[in-house]
């Protein structure tokens, strides 16, 4: 009995010992899982609580309304209106095809809409809503509530659109906003993170892409709670943006629609500077195009038949076309000659019609010659040898130079597109451009404004004010950010006053004396005496093959061949306050299509609206009483904003 007592109760004790390791080890077990419990809820509880919100809380971006843009006077030019949009969410609607075709049976929608829309359903998330058509009146709204049962997965939802109440009248300076594209997002280091909202527009040409930041203001912020699968549950908080900047503009809206009108259907274009700030009264290029359009969407036709238009309406001639300035650039010519001291006013040099240069006859456009030739006469008549007999003792680096002061060949900083800077030729631009040296027949081309100099209708203009004033005018477009406008007082420009006078007393009889190339252009008002120089930019040479067939004359030739009609003018005389510049593109002669739009421009500047009749010569009064009866009935109807806070 003893003996199985005794080895009971060494087997109870054996049990008991593994029985204490298995409890302890469970016990430092749960003590441990015990002790992290404890550090994960109550040492780490902020940490994994902000983790959590993280997860289940997204920021989201509220676009922002788009800075307004004015004319100098309050006029507004571009601005946002209230506007209705559809929007779909492609889970709600189940069937996306069949629910589109419902929809463009109740409201219009292009095909390009229906094929746009299923493209960016099919690139989104399915609970994210994707529009499908903005820019909505009211009733559309009501059909589609009305059909609503019809259309699951529908929204109507109200939001702001650009728009452009004068519409082409300001297209190429204002230009127009479009759809962010991924071209877009490649020419940016570091993009908004605005872009990236489906459809959202900027700037494409004009202020509006000049200053697009600036326009574009800072978007809102909103926190929203999102479940699991990223759709939105309730929207936690919001923070709204602000509004991008006011831009008024140095424009005159009235002046700038004359211009528009007055061009008609000519491809041409048309600078008017205040002489004295240099602030740009109109700048306009003919034809145009409705910026509005591109806003919408243009479709495929509409875009083919203004980019295929030879009278190139989406450019915008006045910035980024550069012409030969012909005559007119025979004051840079004269100029350098009595910078340089190497003629005097009055001495005179014979036009027997040509001169020969390196056995090459340079023909000057009147070939019987114009005689005896001092320098009034030489631009009164706008004798060619004259300028030839000048540039081969000036040489081109001078007329160059010269050039450069009255401010040819410089892309100056104003809010456009792809300002051009023109050429100004000298040795060291042919042989970096041409590879070529330079020759005296090249200087003798110069001289007049033909061979490789190439001009802007802008910075003929900017020329113009300078002769006029003898001050260095930079040309100005924005007036005022959101109020705040900045004046720079221009500096004198480094020419002698006494040559810029001679210059001016020459190009007063040009318009005011009976032997002028452009007296048929003369205003009688003494208070408002313009005073110019007209131009004829040669586009290409008749040949002798199209002599012998009847081509005799530059008119003769095939519309896009023949030569480009200028004229630049400044106005007063004795007060300069306005200068002009005006390019009609295969116009032909500049002082008979050139310079008549030039002087209507200009009195409609001065006089800020219709000039007396008798501001004009007799024998046109009747003519141009009937084009201002005209004229008006085309000016659009404006009113400023009541709120202007550029």
């Amino acid at each position: 009995m003893w003996q199985k007592s005794n080895i009971v109760s060494y087997r109870h004790f054996r049990t008991t010992r593994r029985g204490l390791l298995v409890g302890g080890l469970q016990l430092g077990f749960c003590g441990l899982l015990a002790w992290r419990m404890h550090h994960l809820q109550v040492e780490k509880a902020d940490s994994f609580r902000l983790i959590a919100d993280e997860n289940r809380i997204n920021i989201r971006l509220i676009p922002n309304q788009r800075g307004e843009i004015y004319d100098r006077n309050g006029v507004k030019l571009a601005g946002n209106e209230a506007s209705y949009k559809i929007t779909m969410v492609a889970e709600d609607a189940g069937d996306i095809s069949l629910i589109l075709e419902r929809l463009s049976k109740i409201i219009k929608l292009s095909p390009e809409d229906i094929n746009r829309s299923k493209a960016e359903l099919d690139r989104s998330a399915k609970f994210l809503p994707v529009t499908i058509v903005d820019r909505l009146e009211r009733d559309d709204i009501a059909k589609i509530a009305v059909n609503a049962p019809m259309l699951p997965g529908i929204n109507p939802e109200i939001g702001f659109s650009r728009t452009y109440p004068l519409g082409e009248i300001f297209a190429h300076v204002v230009g127009y906003v479009g759809p962010v594209s991924s071209r877009d997002l490649e020419l940016r280091e570091d993009p908004d993170p605005l872009l990236r909202i489906p459809r959202f527009q900027i700037g494409k040409v004009g202020i509006e892409r000049e200053l697009e930041t600036t326009l574009r203001g800072k978007a809102g912020i909103k926190r929203v709670e999102v479940n699991a699968l990223g759709r939105v549950m309730r929207e936690i908080e919001r923070k709204e943006g602000s509004k991008g900047a006011n831009l008024k503009l140095t424009l005159d809206t009235n002046l700038q629609a004359y211009v528009r009108a007055r061009l008609g259907t000519e491809s041409a274009s048309v600078v008017v500077l205040d002489c004295k700030s240099g602030e740009i009264l109109a700048i306009c290029s003919s034809p145009a195009y409705d910026p509005n359009k591109f806003v919408r969407g243009i479709s495929f036709n509409d875009y083919g038949i203004l980019r295929d238009d030879n009278h190139r309406p989406l450019a915008s001639k006045t910035v980024q076309d550069a012409y030969p300035p012909g005559s007119t650039f025979k004051m840079v010519t004269v100029l350098a000659a009595l910078e340089a001291g190497i003629i005097d006013h009055r001495e005179k040099i014979r036009c027997n019609g040509h001169v020969e240069v390196s056995s090459r006859k340079f023909h000057c456009w009147k070939r019987d010659g114009h005689g005896n030739v001092d320098l009034v006469k030489s631009l009164r008549e706008s004798c060619d040898v004259y300028y030839y007999e000048l540039a081969q003792r000036v040489g081109i680096e001078k007329i160059a130079e010269v050039a450069r002061v009255l401010g040819l060949g410089k892309s100056f900083n104003i809010e456009m597109s792809a300002v051009t800077s023109g050429i100004v030729p000298d040795k060291l631009w042919k042989q970096n451009a041409r590879s070529r040296e330079w020759v005296v027949g090249d200087t003798v081309n110069s001289s007049i404004g033909q061979g490789y100099v190439l001009s802007s209708p802008l910075q003929l203009a900017v020329m113009m004010a300078r002769i006029a004033t003898g001050n260095e005018i930079l040309p100005k477009l924005i007036k005022s950010i959101n109020g705040f406008e900045s004046d720079a007082v221009p500096g004198e420009l480094s020419l002698n006053k006494n040559n810029l006078k001679l210059i001016r007393k020459a190009l007063f009889e040009v318009t005011n004396d009976k032997r002028g190339t452009a007296y048929h252009s003369r205003v009688l008002d003494k208070k408002s005496k313009i005073i110019g120089k007209s131009g004829t930019s040669q586009v290409r040479n008749i040949s002798t093959v199209e002599r012998t067939l009847g081509v005799l004359e530059n008119k003769d030739l095939p519309w896009d061949q023949r030569d480009h009609a200028l004229f630049v003018n400044y106005a007063p005389y004795d007060d300069p306050k306005i200068a002009v510049s005006v390019v009609v593109e295969h116009g032909g002669s500049g002082s008979t299509v050139a310079a008549p739009i030039a002087r209507d421009i200009t009195l409609q500047a001065i006089y800020k609206g219709t000039p007396p009749i008798t501001a004009y010569p007799v024998e046109d009064r009747a003519r141009i009483y009937n084009q201002q009866r005209d004229l008006i009935k085309l000016m659009p109807k404006m009113t400023k904003s009541s709120k202007v806070q550029a």
